[in-house]
């Protein structure tokens, strides 16, 4: 009798291990539905809303179990550099890491490109979630790249320091 409930324990605990991989890897995520003019756009210098960019080749993924899990990949021909003369930079050069099979988005290569310059970053969307920013990094290639940054009020918000007035009420829950 033992030998068969420690089988039925260890089955248990693989089905579960399974089941948790399967979900974190692949069961949240969903493919995002193209928006012409609204995938792609970038924070002015003076600030306002963001402006869309021309791309091209557009594929992200996002899912709503974490403001964090977004990531995207796509084609532009402005240089980053042209981009800078117009849109704010933004000092988020560390990547989130994406699943292994959205094979566009190789978060240590591109925090390689940004760390040597031959590519930028950029403010695409501020607060797209309360205490999340949109950031979008472009190369010097022509490869785009976006995903989803806690800005400094997500920060102190999911660290359990007090936020302060200079960060925005948070929503409640359901909102």
């Amino acid at each position: 009798m033992g030998k068969v409930l420690a089988l039925i324990l260890i089955l248990s605990a693989l089905a579960a291990g399974g089941a948790m991989y399967y979900l974190q890897i692949y069961g949240f995520y969903d493919n995002v539905e193209l928006q012409p003019g609204r995938d792609v756009v970038l924070v002015p210098l003076n600030g306002g809303e963001g402006q869309p960019i021309a791309y091209s080749k557009f594929e992200a993924i996002d899912a709503d179990s974490s403001p964090i899990r977004y990531r995207a990949c796509f084609r532009t021909k402005v240089t980053p550099d042209e981009l800078a003369q117009v849109f704010t930079l933004t000092d988020k050069l560390e990547p989130r890491n994406a699943p292994g099979w959205f094979e566009c988005f190789d978060a240590a290569a591109i925090g390689e490109q940004l760390a040597n310059g031959s590519a930028k970053s950029f403010l695409s969307v501020k607060n797209i979630s309360f205490g999340v920013d949109r950031v979008v990094a472009v190369t010097d290639e022509g490869r785009g790249y976006a995903w989803h940054e806690l800005n400094k009020c997500g920060q102190k918000a999911y660290d359990g320091t007090v936020v302060g007035e200079e960060c925005p009420a948070r929503p409640e829950p359901g909102e």
